[in-house]
């Protein structure tokens, strides 16, 4: 695995619009203000002031905002400034050796899901599935998402034990048991998307966390049993659910609740799984590191990182 330097006051931090298009007016500036009071200078690539539909740019202008920023000796992070829909379109056209070569920080969530799960099969990049700038930084950080993220790519230890806000909803066991293994995953759409493809996420001896927002049980059912037949959840070694943002029964008097859906069709994996990580489409939320080794305790639903992220 490669992995970044750890971020420290003065470091730039370089703003990127890998997928959808920024839809909120002043959003990026009111980002890089609060970064700045964070302590950080920002660089801003080329596709945050771009539009093409709903992309933030074309595929080649994003792909080579991605592709510079790694190859700048100026940006010490990566942060995308928010999701949408356009990642996948430009894989192909992000350049692995320079992204191995030049490991830095790289973070975001949702779409940016395709992104973490390559840079991990192709250039074997640790990632952070965290804040972006404009979903989580156009006013103050919320404290909780900005220690957590601080824990992650600030210092070079291990972040230890993952813990939700005390205001979150209880984590709850599904399976029992322990695992140890890389933590890989994401958005569920995302890593279902990438299935057939050569981005597809390899889950052999590693912990799979899954979250999304917006779809309908039966959507999620339908993408949960898509893993399911492509031996995703035999292979892994244990399962690890986050936010279920927005995620709701379409109509009550048929619907299946998420818990319902996650008994039928992972829990008879065998392996632990437990729900509740505050991670996702939620504020606060945790940072997690992607590609580094985690222990589960389904029976405790307790997530420990094991080592540090970044390097000194």
């Amino acid at each position: 695995m490669r992995y970044g330097r750890r971020l420290k006051p003065g470091d730039t931090i370089g703003f990127i619009a890998p997928s959808g298009a920024v839809r909120t007016e002043g959003a990026i500036e009111r980002a890089v203000a609060e970064a700045e009071r964070a302590g950080f200078r920002v660089k801003l690539g080329e596709s945050c002031g771009q539009k093409y539909g709903y992309l933030s740019g074309t595929d080649e202008v994003r792909a080579r905002d991605v592709n510079r920023m790694f190859l700048d000796d100026e940006v010490d992070a990566i942060m995308c400034v928010r999701g949408g829909y356009g990642t996948t379109r430009m894989l192909d056209l992000l350049d692995y050796g320079a992204i191995a070569a030049h490991p830095k920080i790289f973070m975001g969530f949702s779409d940016i899901t395709a992104m973490h799960i390559a840079m991990l099969q192709k250039a074997e990049l640790a990632t952070f599935h965290g804040p972006m700038a404009t979903s989580d930084w156009t006013e103050e950080m919320h404290p909780f998402s900005f220690a957590s993220m601080m824990r992650a790519i600030g210092t070079a230890e291990p972040m230890g034990v993952l813990q939700n806000a005390p205001d979150y909803p209880a984590r709850r066991t599904v399976n029992p048991g322990c695992a140890e293994g890389q933590l890989v995953g994401g958005n569920l759409t995302l890593i279902a998307s990438l299935l057939g493809t050569p981005y597809e996420l390899d889950t052999k001896g590693r912990i799979l966390f899954i979250e999304e927002i917006g779809e309908h049980t039966y959507c999620v059912d339908r993408l949960l049993t898509q893993l399911r037949l492509a031996g995703k959840f035999e292979d892994c070694a244990g399962v690890v659910f986050g936010d279920f943002n927005n995620c709701e029964i379409e109509y009550a008097q048929f619907g299946l609740t998420i818990e319902e859906i996650i008994h039928d069709v992972v829990a008879p994996c065998g392996k632990p799984v437990f729900t509740g990580l505050q991670s996702g489409h939620c504020t606060p939320k945790l940072t997690l590191p992607l590609g580094v080794r985690c222990r589960m305790d389904a029976d405790a639903c307790s997530l420990t990182v094991l080592e540090a992220a970044v390097r000194a």
